[in-house]
């Protein structure tokens, strides 16, 4: 069961888990596998707090070592469930909680990473989902099933026709193979309406054979 949480409960420390290209959004689930032995001392001692957050982040050049560049704003989610396999591993789910702008790094004998952040400016993510009132459907799905043709790519269309449209939104713009870069873009679209307009032209871009977000910019 998910936990709703005010802005007053959030730490300003947190773990956070630099993985290029993982996008996690408010209210939607990231599956993740943990393997290596710092992220499973991560999980440890956030699955020992009340919280139990983590926070997703996208590294800038130099990988997700210590030392390397972080992005200026992740977004943390909620451990809701975790299976341990066989050999060590966890498979875990996070609950998109709410973005949150990094403030400084951490410096200390800690395995893994951890930041003090601010949440302030993300008040929308925790309230509830939010609606696309200019949302044309029927040029959205014509566009998306072009790109998952070209892509190579399956899907229940019955289910994504369903959907409300923050779970589409959020669903696509999380499991589409883009760059990080786009998917950093995707992530500090300031509403469900800019995040749609950044998907829409994220999808046009690469129909016409172009790069990422960077390649649009310029």
């Amino acid at each position: 069961m998910s936990r709703m949480f005010s802005s007053s409960d959030l730490p300003d420390t947190i773990p956070v888990f630099p993985l290029p290209g993982a996008l996690l959004l408010p209210r939607a689930r990231l599956p993740l596998q943990i393997f290596e032995p710092r992220y499973l001392a991560m999980l440890d001692d956030a699955l020992k707090t009340p919280h139990r957050i983590i926070g997703m982040i996208q590294p800038r050049e130099g990988g997700p070592e210590k030392g390397s560049g972080l992005s200026a704003i992740g977004c943390a989610g909620r451990v809701t469930s975790f299976t341990e396999t066989d050999d060590g591993r966890y498979m875990i789910t996070l609950l998109g909680v709410s973005r949150f702008r990094v403030q400084q790094e951490i410096e200390g004998f800690s395995p893994y990473r951890r930041c003090d952040v601010d949440w302030a400016g993300f008040d929308r993510d925790l309230g509830p989902a939010e609606r696309d009132s200019s949302f044309d459907q029927a040029r959205f799905f014509g566009l998306l099933e072009r790109y998952f043709e070209t892509k190579g790519l399956n899907t229940d269309w019955d289910s994504l026709k369903e959907a409300e449209d923050e779970l589409l939104i959020n669903s696509l713009s999380m499991l589409c193979p883009f760059e990080p870069e786009d998917k950093q873009a995707l992530l500090e679209a300031p509403s469900l309406i800019t995040r749609r307009e950044t998907l829409v032209t994220l999808i046009e871009f690469a129909l016409r054979g172009g790069g990422g977000m960077e390649d649009i910019l310029q």
